[in-house]
């Protein structure tokens, strides 16, 4: 495979990756807030639900950069991979 392929093959393996770490932070974070408020109000709920989802987001961004920082020592990334984004060419 070319480097392109490569890329693109990566950025979706990462982006389902990211997916999966985002429901099971909201799975967990769902079971703890059932297993510390058994009987919470309506308005409660509302904003667990919110903050739930607040720290899913940030918790898999977390685990999602310690992994791409592992990989990214183990690989040198400019051997594989495409770059996605180019730098600016200056005028």
């Amino acid at each position: 495979m070319n480097k392109k392929a490569n890329t693109a093959l990566f950025i979706i393996g990462a982006t389902l990756l990211n997916m999966l770490l985002i429901f099971l932070f909201i799975f967990l974070f769902i079971i703890l807030a059932g297993l510390l408020f058994p009987n919470p109000s309506e308005g409660a709920v509302q904003v667990m639900f919110l903050m739930i989802f607040i720290l899913a987001m940030g918790g898999s961004f977390g685990v999602y950069h310690l992994i791409i920082k592992l990989i990214s020592k183990k690989i040198d990334m400019d051997k594989y991979f495409h770059p996605v984004f180019r730098p600016r060419r200056r005028k």
